[in-house]
């Protein structure tokens, strides 16, 4: 319609662009076209058949944006988080060994903070796929809830500088998530 109303003979505002620069201490919008990569070297490593994909590294408000993909079998290290989680299935399901409900594809899952708990994916699912948002950290702990180690969007950057430096896209490949 270009802002034009047929009907009306005139111009609909509801079709203009706004008119203002945006504020200038605004980072810039990210638009990432292929989320779920045809390049393998994108995704990185966690544990054996889990890696993530970033896609939002939010380093100035503490969280992160990810794609976490598990093949065949896998176990994402039991873990607590001092702030929500929100999770949206994309593909297959998961669960967590400390609850008896199942998020399979299209569920969304709210984790509450304090929550501890470990996400596997069964034998019978052949991929996984699930968007995550983690803010804060992610607290890996023992079966008796003492921290082992942790991973929040400064830990998760350097895994990624690292992965990608290794596998040829570069040192830098990440920073067009970072903001």
């Amino acid at each position: 319609m270009n802002g034009q109303d047929p009907a009306a003979g005139g111009i609909d505002e509801k079709w203009l662009p706004y008119r203002h620069p945006q504020p200038r201490e605004s980072p810039p919008e990210l638009v990432i076209p292929n989320a779920i990569p045809n390049d393998e070297r994108i995704w990185v490593p966690v544990e054996e058949n889990v890696w993530f994909r970033p896609l939002l590294m939010a380093a100035s408000r503490g969280y992160w944006m990810n794609l976490l993909k598990v093949r065949k079998s896998g176990v994402l290290s039991r873990h607590r988080h001092p702030q929500p989680v929100h999770a949206f299935v994309l593909k297959g399901e998961w669960r967590y060994l400390e609850h008896d409900w199942v998020a399979r594809e299209g569920s969304y899952a709210y984790e509450a903070p304090g929550e501890t708990h470990t996400l596997v994916v069964d034998p019978h699912v052949e991929e996984m796929i699930t968007l995550f948002q983690v803010n804060g950290a992610m607290i890996y702990v023992d079966p008796d809830g003492k921290t082992v180690g942790y991973d929040d969007v400064f830990t998760r950057i350097d895994k990624c500088r690292a992965h990608y430096a290794k596998n040829g896209l570069g040192v830098d490949y990440i920073d067009q998530f970072i903001r």
